[in-house]
């Protein structure tokens, strides 16, 4: 190492050039889980144990489905296993086949659920401004193949959902929601969950909200939800009566107590969330080709995802490099959802026609920062971790210079 490089690390004390973490010890984790307090879920595990009712749909179960309909205003919740087996489970019951049109910018396990089952994702471009689907795109996306139509509310924001609504009317197609990250928010004034034909919700641990692991599907369509209730258990009408193809997708007790104490304190935790992601936008403010994603300010949010988009002509540090100094530092930032859907096995090898078609998807997952936020973090883990991304900011020439070839 040069004589100029020695003094530049000297100057900055970033783990990443060699250095130890300066303020995190441990990891501070994208998605750490929000916790109620143990006694309001250990009371309710007694209470099953007691019972000796541990799972098929027990009467802690059918609390938590009313209170989360309640809380949504929609008629119908039934709780599944995960959501991605609520996504599966919605399209068989819905009898889709064909094609879905859908984003490539989403977890991956959206398209999985999809094709899975055999139906295979049409993967159309993004609103730069929003992160979710384009709904012109969309229109021009549906063929005579196309048996649906799914949203995705990245980030908890709601997507464009009247914009896909008219859409999904005027091609006759079923209008359907991932809304995995959006527990808690609204459209509209209107609480995410009761749009489409249906909306699928997640209760993983990295969720607002979460069951242990677990998820929902929403709506008002009483047939709908009758079929979806059997095919979650193996199709049983009762005892001995089997009428669906069926699996077991249903939730346990113990999972549904954790939804119940969770419920009790969600709004403490939004509220966290809230205060966090506020702290982030003063601390970061200034910073030259770098803006904190917005929560939109008519409705309500839940706050729960913390999102840099990095401009790489503007910023002094590429996205990639603040991620490896970030590490360094045990703040374990996420490039959600590098690579994009379309980039991954097995769709990149089935649709490598996909890649020309969605500029913005390319453009954005190259973008974009997921930060640490949620009760696992105090208002100064907040600030320490702005006060690393400033320094990195300030000095990102020097520092990409210095920084190990390798990528995150």
């Amino acid at each position: 190492m040069s004589a100029h490089a020695k003094s530049a690390v000297s100057r900055l004390p970033l783990a990443a050039l060699g250095g130890r973490p300066a303020c995190f010890p441990r990891p501070l984790h994208v998605g750490a889980p929000n916790v109620p307090a143990p006694a309001a879920l250990f009371d309710r595990l007694a209470g099953a144990l007691a019972r000796r009712y541990l799972s098929n749909h027990g009467p802690l179960l059918e609390e938590f489905e009313r209170r989360v309909a309640d809380r949504l205003n929609v008629r119908h919740c039934i709780a599944v296993s995960n959501a991605t087996s609520g996504l599966m489970i919605l399209a068989r019951a819905l009898g889709l086949s064909g094609e879905m049109v859908m984003p490539a910018f989403t977890f991956v396990g959206t398209a999985h659920a999809m094709r899975w089952i055999g139906i295979t994702p049409a993967f159309c471009d993004i609103r730069r401004e929003t992160h979710a689907l384009d709904p012109e795109r969309v229109d021009a996306m549906v063929t005579s193949r196309t048996s649906a139509i799914l949203g995705v509310h990245v980030w908890g924001r709601p997507c464009e959902i009247t914009a896909l609504e008219a859409i999904a009317a005027q091609h006759e197609l079923p209008l359907l929601f991932d809304a995995a990250p959006a527990f808690g928010s609204t459209y509209r004034g209107q609480p995410i969950g009761s749009f489409g034909r249906a909306e699928v919700v997640s209760f993983h641990p990295t969720k607002v909200l979460n069951t242990f692991e677990g998820g929902a599907v929403l709506t008002n369509d009483d047939e709908l939800a009758e079929r979806v209730r059997l095919m979650i258990r193996f199709g049983f009408e009762d005892e001995d009566k089997v009428v669906e193809l069926g699996i077991n997708a249903k939730m346990s007790e113990a999972s549904a107590a954790m939804g119940l104490a969770s419920l009790e304190v969600v709004d403490e935790f939004i509220a966290v969330n809230r205060r966090h992601h506020e702290r982030y936008r003063a601390n970061l403010a200034g910073l030259p080709g770098l803006s904190l994603v917005p929560y939109p300010g008519d409705d309500r949010s839940n706050y729960h995802y913390a999102v840099l988009e990095i401009d790489t002509e503007r910023s002094p540090i590429s996205r990639d490099a603040l991620q490896q100094v970030l590490r360094a530092e045990n703040i374990l930032a996420r490039r959600y959802f590098y690579p994009g859907c379309h980039r991954m096995e097995p769709y990149r090898t089935e649709q490598p026609q996909a890649q020309a078609s969605l500029p913005e998807t390319n453009a954005l997952v190259e973008r974009v920062l997921q930060l640490p936020t949620g009760t696992a973090l105090s208002s100064e883990d907040v600030d320490g971790i702005c006060g690393i991304v400033r320094l990195a900011f300030e000095h990102g020439e020097e520092i990409s210079r210095l920084l190990p070839t390798s990528a995150p």
